[in-house]
């Protein structure tokens, strides 16, 4: 079919535990979000079938459009006729788990990882990396193959001419465990190749009879270039082929899409490079579930080139996972986020309340404002694994002074994020997408990630990503235009200089030009947040000048002017510095978290009154 022949979409994401459908709809040339249902997944007993969740949630639609969706054979109707049915219907899914892979290297920190962020790129949850210098004796290797149990294995090592033997020792490795798949007894487990093209013969001796194997092009065929894309694609057809092929109901499903069914975490991923792509912006993107934290980026390299990072925090969620969050944050970083006293203990039931019931929401102030506490450790502790990550290719031989040199001993020398030219930092999950008034989710968002300079915040309304990366495949403006229109909700900009100082102390001067004329002057103080109003379809021009040790983006004391953009929160300059530091003191961290939030608006008055 034709692009400008596309007017209707049905786009579902069936989720782990929810399967969510839009309808979109072409209006006046422009693409528009309709109608939006949601119904429970149904890929466990007793109904193991998840086109029964997909049939419900497209019902819902149904109801709420008027639009007759669904035939008599309860198939999604296509082509349009008579003004009922859709012209394409697609879909992601991450329910039953999703995408499980185990990852094998030689090196840990060069081909082990590169393999590791083409399974992490793909969507995939990475359940293990064993590599030839892990410490790991082999029995103990060869067991944990055997145990896990993955979907899928990827396999790399070496560069193109160099030595085969210890990629051939990784093979037997997987050869000796003779692993079965999570999903379906009646196949063999796929295993994908990409490593040294020199070694294929051999792999394909050891693997070829106890495994599907399948070669590609080599993720690491020199040590300063990474090419993750053949891997990526590779295992994309896998998790159609196999994976989704073996879990109830799949397989009709794969039937009534019009393109590849993605799985949720590589769909969203889609759409953050889609969006740096076309507007040529550095991104951060973060979905906080229950159980687990995907982060997403997209920044400039050294040669200038953009590369994608993904990871997931598998251990970190705001349900299933909290009480991971609590232990592996300490009790005193989730505390110092606490605005009155509270005691410890209180604090620790809690968190074992939502334990045992980890799909409730919070129906007090208090317990509102305790898990917003969590939420920003979650997302610093995930972010902080993040940028570990994200790096240069590791391996490379570079010139270096002797100050670099002994900076490499930090895990972030050599991150590729760069919070002084990030654009923007788009949030979703419940936690972000759902708070109650929106200036809790930018303040959430700037605790935890802490932009520099001048940055833009926003939210996902509904979590929409997924269902407009995979439209993305089929029709990309499409994707985009519902993207800026309904997707994206622009909080607005925040301006944050880097340095530190006496609290109180004047750290820069600004000017603020309003649409229409209007300038509005003042000082920015250390320690102070100051919020001002400016529309969500509003911009504005603004002089920055910061005092010698502050630095917005063009150097200590030097001045910036720039074009922001508003939102529903406004304009906000945080004079806290960087890397932010909250007073040790309760009677002082509470007096500032007061003030904070307060100028952020973000609690009604009366919190501070009630809880002292």
């Amino acid at each position: 079919m034709k692009k400008e022949d596309i007017n209707v979409v049905v786009a579902t994401d069936c989720g782990s535990t929810t399967t969510k459908a839009i309808l979109i709809e072409k209006h006046d040339n422009e693409y528009r979000l309709m109608y939006r249902g949601e119904a429970p997944t149904t890929v466990e007993a007793p109904f193991e079938d998840v086109t029964m969740g997909v049939l419900n949630s497209v019902n819902e639609v149904e109801e709420l459009s008027e639009r007759k969706l669904i035939d008599k054979n309860e198939r999604i109707i296509r082509p349009v006729k008579d003004d009922n049915g859709a012209d394409i219907y697609v879909s992601t899914s991450s329910a039953g788990g999703g995408l499980q892979m185990m990852v094998i290297g030689l090196i840990r920190s060069m081909t082990a990882e590169s393999a590791e962020r083409a399974a992490l790129g793909a969507g995939a949850i990475v359940m293990d990396v064993i590599a030839a210098n892990d410490k790991r004796p082999t029995h103990e290797q060869i067991e944990r193959i055997r145990r896990l149990r993955p979907d899928m294995i990827l396999l790399a090592g070496g560069i193109d001419g160099g030595n085969i033997q210890q990629v051939v020792q990784m093979a037997e490795l997987i050869a000796a465990a003779a692993p079965k798949p999570r999903l379906g007894m009646a196949y063999e487990l796929p295993v994908i190749y990409a490593g040294n093209t020199g070694a294929r013969d051999e792999i394909k001796r050891v693997l070829e009879k106890k495994t599907d194997l399948y070669l590609v092009e080599n993720l690491r065929p020199t040590l300063d270039e990474e090419n993750l894309n053949p891997a990526r694609d590779e295992i994309h057809n896998l998790f159609m082929e196999h994976v989704m092929a073996q879990a109830p109901g799949y397989k009709k499903l794969m039937s009534w899409t019009d393109a590849p069914i993605r799985p949720t975490p590589g769909a969203v991923g889609d759409m953050m490079k889609l969006v740096a792509d076309e507007e040529n912006i550095q991104v951060v993107g973060v979905d906080i579930g229950g159980a687990t934290t995907d982060i997403f980026s997209v920044f400039l390299d050294s040669k200038g080139a953009p590369q994608f990072h993904r990871t997931v925090s598998a251990n970190l969620g705001m349900s299933y996972s909290i009480s991971n969050v609590f232990t592996e944050a300490g009790i005193d970083n989730v505390m110092r986020w606490i605005p009155f006293k509270m005691d410890p203990r209180a604090l620790r039931n809690q968190v074992k309340n939502k334990m045992i019931r980890p799909t409730t929401i919070p129906q007090n102030m208090e317990t509102l404002i305790f898990e917003q506490a969590l939420a920003r450790e979650a997302l610093r502790l995930a972010f902080t694994h993040h940028k570990t990550f994200a790096t240069e290719l590791k391996g490379i031989q570079k010139k270096r002074t002797v100050s670099e040199t002994f900076n490499q001993s930090s895990e972030l020398a050599n991150t590729l994020v760069n919070m002084m030219t990030l654009d923007i930092v788009i949030g979703s999950g419940g936690v972000l997408s759902h708070a109650p008034r929106r200036n809790q989710a930018a303040l959430m968002a700037i605790d935890a990630f802490q932009p520099e300079g001048i940055t833009q915040l926003a939210v996902d309304s509904i979590f929409m990503m997924p269902h407009l990366g995979v439209l993305a495949q089929v029709h990309k403006e499409a994707a985009l235009q519902v993207f800026h229109r309904d997707c994206l909700i622009k909080l607005g900009t925040c301006i944050a200089p880097v340095g530190f100082s006496k609290d109180g102390k004047k750290i820069l001067t600004f000017e603020i030009t309003y649409a229409g004329g209007r300038v509005e002057t003042g000082e920015l103080h250390f320690g102070e947040i100051l919020l001002f109003p400016l529309d969500i379809e509003q911009e504005a021009d603004v002089k920055i000048k910061p005092v010698r040790g502050f630095n917005v983006g063009a150097g200590s004391g030097k001045e910036v002017a720039s074009k922001v953009h508003g939102g529903v929160v406004g304009l906000i300059f945080d004079g806290r510095g960087r890397p932010l530091q909250i007073p040790q003191n309760d009677e002082e961290r509470i007096q500032k978290l007061r003030q904070w939030f307060t100028a952020l608006n973000a609690y009604p008055d009366w919190v501070f009154e009630k809880y002292r």
